[in-house]
């Protein structure tokens, strides 16, 4: 490395965020940035590690989940050219296994940065401000299109099922590749979850329409408003592309089936958040008031159910009860949680800190809601019951007042009608199916997992559409 004790040198200094009393009045981004003299130090603190585990990938060992970039990322490389200001080089490094750091930069809950080897006895490197930085100064100067244009046209077609982040990154990959990809979205904007699932003030939607519209001006093709399998069927794309990729994710999200749950009021999670991007790509990204008075009870309290509680404080909600069925974690690692593995731990999410601000302590653990009750077919309370081994126990329940009930639990898989429509009987880890000219990649392949994770399974299944097309 150019400095092997920067990490001695400096301090970690993370991006700051807006102040909470500021930022509730808006749903505009968060996060700002540092300077650049303050994130090249930041870079210089990559230490000169034997073994970098940050780019060593997710894998499992002893039953126990080892953190790190499971998309293969070159982060000490990158991390020196910051320090050294070679940021073009740094760019090519970071876009060679990742063509989506615009999105990882501002969303990923980096597991790289856990299995740093300075986090061994440190805070560990700030891997994902950094990554944001690199890929804000190839939009700056103009290298992200070059690098995504292709040298010559092979004449082959391919099908891109959905426009997510696996969705996107295969379409690159294959574009770089010299095919020519046509990605169609059943929504009305393209950017799957990116863009409807994620609320503005964690990643702003000019975000996603930036990227977007690279894909435009690098050759790509965008049919929106169409979904496959209804609007065009599986017969067409067949006869019109060499291969087909679906990548339509893991939408079919976690039900609660309990007395009361056909009470007007009651949303899935993803369901609110879209109305609520909608309603600020129509209307601006001031906050507003339409919860004004109202009770909200989330249920789930993952990355989902933080991002419904900052949405409802910032459309003016009364209050806000957020339950999750698992028990608390500890604060501090146990001592059968070491590094390098995913720290287990109570974590606060941006929502959360806003909520304890704004109401103090919202949320409730191993507990969960057993009945809504209502009046004109309106949820108004919610039976709450405490919960051992996620079933709920009788003894202790009480009644809250519940006005808007957001369902943010997870999702178990993807929808199965559009498989059942191209006769797909076998999705294989080699993203390769039963048949020859249909591969699937993404959430829809492996389960509801992080957006990282999709950049990877797009990466790894153009590859294998790339080969199959040069037989």
């Amino acid at each position: 490395m150019a400095d092997p004790k920067g990490f001695l040198k400096y301090n970690r200094k993370d991006n700051p965020m807006r102040p909470i009393m500021q930022r509730v009045k808006d749903f505009d981004a968060m996060e700002l940035d540092l300077g650049d003299g303050d994130r090249r130090e930041q870079a210089a603190r990559c230490m000169n590690c034997g073994i970098p585990f940050c780019h060593h990938g997710v894998f499992y060992g002893g039953g126990r989940a080892v953190a790190g970039c499971p998309n293969d990322n070159l982060i000490p490389e990158w991390n020196d050219l910051v320090y050294q200001s070679r940021d073009q080089q740094a760019f090519n490094r970071l876009t060679k296994t990742n063509y989506l750091p615009d999105m990882t930069g501002r969303v990923c809950p980096a597991p790289c940065e856990a299995a740093c080897v300075q986090a061994l006895n440190g805070p560990g490197i700030t891997i994902r401000n950094n990554e944001k930085f690199i890929i804000e100064q190839g939009f700056k100067y103009g290298w992200v299109v070059d690098s995504g244009k292709p040298a010559h046209r092979t004449g082959k077609k391919v099908a891109v099922v959905g426009s997510g982040p696996a969705g996107i990154s295969v379409a690159w990959r294959l574009n770089q590749l010299g095919h020519s990809v046509t990605i169609f979205e059943r929504d009305d904007r393209f950017g799957g979850l990116l863009m409807y699932g994620i609320p503005n003030m964690k990643l702003p939607k000019s975000i996603v329409e930036r990227r977007i519209e690279t894909l435009r001006q690098v050759g790509i093709k965008l049919v929106a408003n169409t979904e496959v399998g209804k609007d065009i069927s599986p017969e067409e794309l067949r006869s019109q592309f060499d291969r087909i990729v679906i990548c339509t994710g893991a939408r079919k999200a976690r039900d609660l089936n309990v007395e009361g749950r056909d009470l007007k009021g009651i949303y899935q999670a993803v369901d609110y958040l879209r109305l609520a991007t909608q309603s600020v790509i129509s209307n601006g990204v001031a906050a507003n008031t339409i919860l004004k008075g109202k009770h909200v009870l989330v249920l789930g309290g993952g990355d989902t159910g933080n991002d419904c509680i900052g949405t409802v404080i910032r459309q003016g909600c009364a209050g806000i009860t957020q339950l999750e069925i698992n028990p608390s974690l500890p604060k501090e690692r146990a001592a059968d949680n070491q590094w390098p593995e995913w720290p287990m731990v109570q974590k606060n999410g941006y929502g959360q800190k806003e909520a304890r601000a704004l109401f103090g302590n919202i949320t409730s653990y191993s507990k969960t809601a057993t009945a809504f009750y209502g009046s004109g077919g309106v949820v108004q309370e919610a039976r709450i019951s405490h919960v051992k081994n996620h079933q709920p126990i009788s003894g202790g329940e009480t009644t809250i007042k519940a006005d808007l009930v957001l369902l943010a639990m997870g999702f178990t898989g993807a929808e199965q009608w559009l498989f059942d429509k191209f006769k797909i009987t076998k999705k294989n880890k080699d993203y390769t199916t039963n048949d020859d000219q249909v591969f699937v990649a993404g959430d829809c392949r492996r389960g509801p997992s992080l957006v990282i994770w999709g950049i990877h399974e797009g990466r790894m299944c153009a590859e294998k559409v790339d080969a199959s097309l040069s037989v």
